[in-house]
This record gives C-alpha cells, structure tokens and sequence, in this order.
C-alpha cells in the first residue's frame, strides 16, 4: 500500500479514539481528493468491521440514486458477512441489518468494531430518509455500545457542516470528534514527490502547487521523469487529459445546484484581494440575503473561498477571495482554444507572471505558520491580514502581521526566477507606502519591512529598506 505521508496529528487523534474504551462517532471531512479516504484505510487497514463507500450522484438519475444507494449498502452488509439477502425496504432496515451484522460479528471478534462510510452525504437522497435512519442507528443502538467507533467521512464539507456538526435534531451534541483534512502543505508535498520518485527542485514545486494546490490525488497522477510543464500538458490541455474536466466533476459532485457557486468562483478568479458579499452579489446577480450567504458558506467550507476582514477595516467589509489553486488555475487557463502542449509553449512567458504573483500570494497566506518561524516568532500572539489605504493613492500591503511583542510585518510577496532586485523607484514606492501605513493606522509600534521572495534579495544600495527576507527555504520548513 503506499505510504502514508504527513497528517501525524490526525493519525495520533484517530489512534486516541480506537483506545477510548467508549462509542466514538467521528467525522472527518475536507475538500474532495485531499485524502480521507486513504488515510482512515491507512490507520485501520486491518482493524474494519464494516466499510462502505457510497455511490456517486453524478452517475445515476436523481429517480433511480435512492435504491442504488440502498442495493449498494446492502451489497457492502452481504460482503462482509451479512446473511440477510433480499433488499433492505429502507434505511432503517439497513441500519437494523447493520446492527445485527455488528452484534454477530461481537461474538467471534473480541475488541473495537470500527465502522467506516465514506461519501456519507451522496446517501442522503431527498426524501429517502437516510439522515433520520442513521440518527436512529448511532441515538437507539451504537451510542450505548462502547466498542462501536463509527467514522463518517464526506467531501460535501457544507452538507456535512449544515447536517453533522452544526445538526439540532436527533445528532445534537452527538459528534465525539472530528476531524478536518487540509491540503498538504510545502514540506509534505515535498515527501510525497519523494516517495512517488518524482525530483523537482523547490521552484518548481512551488509552481506545481499553483496549478495542484497540494491535493494528494492531483499530485499522484504526476508521472516521473517528465518535466512540470510536460507534467501539467498531460493533465490539464491534453485530449485526454486526466484533470481537463475536473473543475466540472467537483463541483457537481459537491452540490446539488453548483451554478451559484460556479458563478461566484469565476468572480473571484479575477481579483486578488477579492469582493465584499455586496459587490458579489452585484456582479453575479445571486440575491443578497440568504441564497448569497448559503453559497458562500459552502465555498468556505469547502476551502475553496477564505473570508477576511483588512487590517483596521470595517467589520462590515468582510471579503472573499478565492483560495483553492487547482480552482484559480483551472479558471485561468484551461480553455477550449488551448492546444494540447499549451503550457509547454507559454511557460516562459512574462505574461504568466500576474498569476504566479497572485498564486504565491496565496501560498504565503496558507503558509503564515512557516512564516512566523523564519522571523523567530512562532509563539508569539498575532494577527495576520492585507491592508489597503483609505487615501488618494490606492496603497495596499499583501500581509500585515501585527504581533504580541509590539512589532508589525509589512510583508511584500515577490515570486521571481532569481534573486529579488530592489530599484530605485521600488524602494521609493515601498517608503511612501510605509509612511502611508503608519500614518493611516496611527501606528505606535515597530514597523518591520519584509520581503516573502524565492531566492533572497541582491544586496544594492537599496535592499537594506528590507529587514526581514523570508525565502523558499523558509516556506519549506514546518
């Protein structure tokens, strides 16, 4: 099986929980492809009563989905060792099959029985009843089992939230423990490149992450040998490209209306620092109120869509910009008019530069831990977030860090194929910039210029302005 890279936390909690000695219901959850699936399989290869996958939605007719799901669960129960062989009629005589199945097996398995559905929100079929049957299940039976682990893993991370974690009916309060699976960060790309024989130096994997955005499953389909941009030709502008209609296939997979959320993902594709929920509302035309509010806590959730507020601005003004780089590469530059070696063909072009500063941007905000570490102050309390002027000229910093210690960052993010060379009138700029900083926000502390680049700064008369400089090396350790 192949190995399992990263996600220590998570194996240490779900390790935890197979040793509590009570009825655990777990929920993990995460954006579709990050890795729940081989993860849970990883921990409890071996250790599984019960596993059951459920089918997706895209494949079957909304008419036909609630009994397949039924024939398929049932199919899983016959399997691993059920002796009921005609249909279940419903979901609660699936779960009751389930329970029966579990009680037998107690007989000749001494221990924890850990059961595992996976893609749990695909089986709740409108009108089939499966939320309430499997509230029934866990409340009347498993809860007073203290041998029954039952994890539920789903990428529907909305639905999970809205039916789960956030449930006031028969599952309030019910949920032991859960579980959220992020995308890898740098480092743990890095190991994974590793173990799949893969080389590429750290310029390139930063620009891979752009493109893949530290999906595990994307990053599988990587082949050895081949170079990124031969790499990324095969996978998004080739015929038969393995991720060409990716886009499609996640977010239908994910929601069951996925035109809002389509609609406000390709907004934000083309804007950095991203819109307010009124301006997104506007240009997309989706009522303001409660429609607008469902699709953005669902991208949210999803991590396809962060929400922040500026450094010292209205709380009012939340912002929403898009954060998921498979989405932003995807949106920017897989079209039907792009041949099939398109990347190979544009890699080097200037013209790509306003996406890789985007995307790097992007980058150093997942990665503020590592960044806080290469400025030795991990442990110190902060609050990180981009600051625009409220004067004539629209000054803005990508990363405020205001920290505990009475020092601020003002962090400038430069994605370059060489070391960063400060001009003249940069360095002008950057002090008009400060000043304005400090004169808007009235600031009284420390104020550290810093520079987030590639490959360091070239030392000129200009490049002391900077004193801090955070490099890929820096971004690479956790």
């Amino acid at each position: 099986m192949e190995q399992l890279i990263g996600r220590k936390q998570e194996v240490a909690e779900l390790e935890r929980l197979y040793n509590s000695d009570k009825p655990e219901l777990i929920v993990v959850y995460g954006r579709r492809r990050v890795g729940k699936t081989f993860l849970i399989r990883s921990v409890f290869s071996t250790r599984l009563a019960f596993s059951h996958a459920a089918l997706s939605p895209i494949e079957f007719e909304q008419a036909q989905l609630s009994q397949n799901q039924l024939l398929a669960f049932h199919t899983s129960l016959i399997n691993h060792g059920a002796t009921d062989d005609t249909l279940p009629s419903s979901w609660f005589d699936a779960f009751d099959r389930l329970r029966n199945y579990l009680v037998r097996r107690r007989m000749a398995h001494s221990g924890r029985q850990v059961v595992f559905i996976d893609e749990l929100p695909w089986m709740d079929v409108k009108g089939s009843g499966f939320v309430t049957a499997l509230e029934h299940f866990w409340n009347n039976w498993a809860s007073a089992q203290d041998d029954i682990m039952l994890i539920v893993c789903g990428s529907a991370t909305s639905w999970i939230n809205d039916n789960l974690l956030n449930n006031y009916g028969g599952l309030y309060g019910r949920i032991t423990a859960e579980l959220k699976l992020s995308p890898f960060t740098l480092k743990e790309c890095e190991a994974y490149y590793q173990s799949l024989n893969i080389v590429m130096n750290r310029y390139d994997q930063v620009q891979c992450y752009m493109a893949l955005g530290g999906i595990p499953y994307y990053m599988s389909l990587l082949k050895p040998g081949l170079s990124l941009a031969q790499n990324l030709d095969n996978l998004f502008f080739s015929h038969n490209g393995r991720l060409k209609l990716e886009f499609d296939r996640l977010f239908n997979s994910l929601f069951s209306s996925p035109e809002p959320y389509v609609k406000v993902v390709k907004l934000l594709s083309g804007k950095r620092e991203g819109y307010t929920r009124r301006e997104i509302s506007e240009r997309t035309k989706i009522p303001y109120g409660g429609g607008l509010s469902q699709v953005l806590k669902g991208l949210e959730v999803s991590d396809f869509v962060q929400s922040y507020l500026r450094y010292q601005g209205s709380k009012r003004e939340v912002h929403f910009r898009l954060t998921d780089h498979f989405v932003l590469f995807h949106l920017t530059f897989v079209r039907p008019e792009h041949g099939e070696t398109f990347w190979s063909d544009n890699y080097l072009l200037p013209s790509l530069n306003a996406w890789r500063g985007f995307a790097f941007e992007s980058i150093c905000f997942t990665h503020i831990d590592a960044i806080k570490n290469a400025l030795g102050v991990r442990l110190v309390k902060s609050t990180h977030s981009p600051w625009r002027s409220k004067g004539s000229k629209p000054w803005q910093i990508d990363l405020v860090i205001e920290r505990a210690d009475r020092v601020i960052n003002l962090c400038e993010m430069k994605f370059s194929n060489k070391e960063y060379e400060v001009s003249k009138q940069y360095e002008e700029e950057l002090r008009n910039k400060v000043a304005a900083f400090i004169d808007e926000t009235r600031c009284r502390m420390s104020v550290h210029p810093t520079l987030v680049t590639t490959f360091g700064l070239v030392k000129n008369a200009y490049s002391g302005f900077f004193q801090n400089v955070i490099t890929l090396d820096d971004l690479f350790n956790e």
